[in-house]
């Protein structure tokens, strides 16, 4: 008879135990459902509860794990009223149940999200897959996923471009000192700046356009009027072919120093430069091939003496293609050597020229070098090589070069960067008898965040223009140093203050100094 009762007691108990556990599933499984109705996708996917555990999971794996945890309240005896489990640890949803409570969404195991927005910048970071062409983040490289700059959040919106235009107004005062004297100047100079660019996810198109106008306000001197305007547009093919496409202008007034300026001019001729190039680059796995052909046009206007005539200097004009091959190899991500050859031909459109010498010439021209990319810390390239140019006229020797190129990106620390930039270029002239120049030039920039809205600039320079031996007499040096602070007022509007010193010493004759103050306000948006 107690076997009979203990066996019933018992029985009444499992049921009642069984009785229990399921109020306690029913409890779990609803009581999340209010609190996260707004929050939970309105179609559910198992990939979403499993890939994302952080995004939509707790609204549907939470009804999972319930079960799983009354299933193991019978199984392995677990003491529903206090929540605690066989090893004596305590969840958030079962000490919320013994109490009677709704669990809290941000202690609920499972990473619950807590707002809406973790869902959207989910998306958004989703989005962002799909796109070929993300923003960069930090030099440092702080925080997690491609983050935004300052310039992102500036520009207005047109259609699937941006348009990010910058308005500047400088007050300058220039002081020369040349072989005939001293001169001084009161200037004002208006610039204009803009850079158009694609928000596409695939392909990008890139258009960047500056210019600035001077009027002289008070004393002699000649304005320094220039402009550039610079069009790129990348075609991804595939993910190993890209084609790219270019087009650019500038403008420069030629300065006074340059020994193919007309001398005793009061006006130098102004250079139109108009050019264009395309190229195509394909990944051969860790080698890198591209072929590129460029086509520059350089016209030059008349030249205006003291007296008010003008001087024609339509003999300059030319026409200069080329093609250029380049083979690199990935040693590593950050660290790949290149080769480079280049061929073409530069054009006169005057066949002779005043002084009877034919100027167009046959370019050829190779270097080696290497690639080096550290991320956003550091990166750049050098390479050495040879150019020659080899002109019609035999009375004209071939005019050589041992050419340096480089440049070198470098960010220390947040907030400073350095950057540096070697250049050789061979200028042909059109004075009877000289062949031209070799010009190697070096320059260097600072800039540094003393604050958040505070930027202080540092630059220099040197240019070395060579002829040959028996032309070594028109050798010039020309250094450059300057320095400059910018006020970031707002997100629209900066306060600038610049003072530029430039000196350039000639092999035979008087040196000329330039010092060059220049403040003012740019608006942009």
């Amino acid at each position: 008879m107690k076997r009979v009762e203990t066996s019933k007691a018992s029985g009444m108990r499992r049921r009642g135990s069984k009785a229990f556990a399921v109020l306690l599933a029913s409890h779990v499984y609803t009581a999340p459902l209010p609190v996260f109705a707004q929050q939970a996708p309105s179609q559910p996917t198992a990939a979403t509860s499993t890939a994302t555990p952080g995004l939509f999971s707790t609204s549907w794996s939470q009804p999972q794990r319930a079960s799983e945890e009354v299933a193991g309240f019978e199984a392995e005896g677990v003491t529903a009223e206090n929540g605690a489990t066989e090893s004596g640890e305590t969840t958030a949803s079962g000490q919320a149940a013994a109490n009677g409570a709704t669990p809290d969404p941000t202690t609920v195991t499972g990473s619950l999200p807590a707002t809406e927005a973790a869902a959207d910048d989910g998306l958004a970071r989703d989005e962002d897959l799909l796109r070929q062409n993300l923003p960069e983040g930090k030099v440092d490289g702080v925080g997690a996923g491609p983050l935004r700059s300052d310039e992102d959040e500036t520009g207005i919106r047109l259609g699937s471009f941006i348009l990010r235009p910058s308005l500047s107004q400088q007050l300058g005062h220039e002081r020369q000192k040349t072989a005939s004297g001293r001169e001084s100047r009161t200037f004002s100079e208006t610039g204009l700046k803009g850079t158009l660019t694609s928000d596409w996810s695939r392909h990008e198109l890139s258009v960047t356009g500056d210019g600035a106008w001077q009027e002289t306000l008070n004393g002699e001197g000649s304005d320094k009027p220039r402009a550039a305007l610079d069009a790129r547009l990348r075609l991804d093919l595939s993910d190993d072919t890209i084609v790219g496409v270019t087009g650019n202008y500038n403008f420069s007034r030629e300065d006074t120093d340059d020994p193919n300026a007309l001398a005793g001019a009061a006006v130098q001729s102004g250079v139109n430069q108009y050019g264009g190039g395309l190229s195509i680059e394909r990944d051969f796995g860790l080698i890198r091939g591209s072929l590129s052909g460029d086509v520059t046009r350089y016209q030059y206007s008349d030249a205006e003496l003291s007296d008010g005539t003008t001087v024609q200097r339509s003999e300059r004009d030319r026409i200069r293609s080329t093609v250029t091959g380049r083979v690199t190899y990935e040693l590593s991500p950050a660290l790949m050597p290149f080769a480079e050859l280049t061929g073409g031909r530069i054009h006169y459109d005057e066949t002779l020229d005043s002084a009877g010498f034919r100027r167009s010439a046959d370019v050829y021209g190779a270097k080696a070098g290497v690639m080096l990319d550290l991320g956003e810390k550091l990166r750049g390239e050098l390479a050495l090589g040879h150019e020659q140019q080899r002109f019609d006229d035999n009375r004209l020797s071939d005019l050589k070069a041992l050419t340096i190129d480089g440049n070198l990106a470098w960010s220390p620390r947040e907030g400073t960067t350095l950057d540096l930039a070697l250049d050789t270029s061979i200028d042909p002239s059109t004075t009877a008898g000289v062949n031209g120049s070799v010009i190697h030039r070096l320059t260097a920039s600072l800039a540094h965040d003393i604050r958040s809205n505070l930027v202080a600039r540092l630059t220099g320079g040197t240019t070395l223009t060579r002829y040959e031996e028996e032309n070594s007499a028109s050798d010039t040096t020309a250094y450059l140093a300057g320095a400059g602070l910018t006020w970031k007022v707002n997100s629209h509007l900066d306060a600038t203050a610049d003072l530029n010193f430039e000196r350039t010493h000639y092999q035979s004759g008087t040196d000329s100094d330039t010092l060059t103050a220049l403040i003012g306000l740019t608006a942009k948006r």
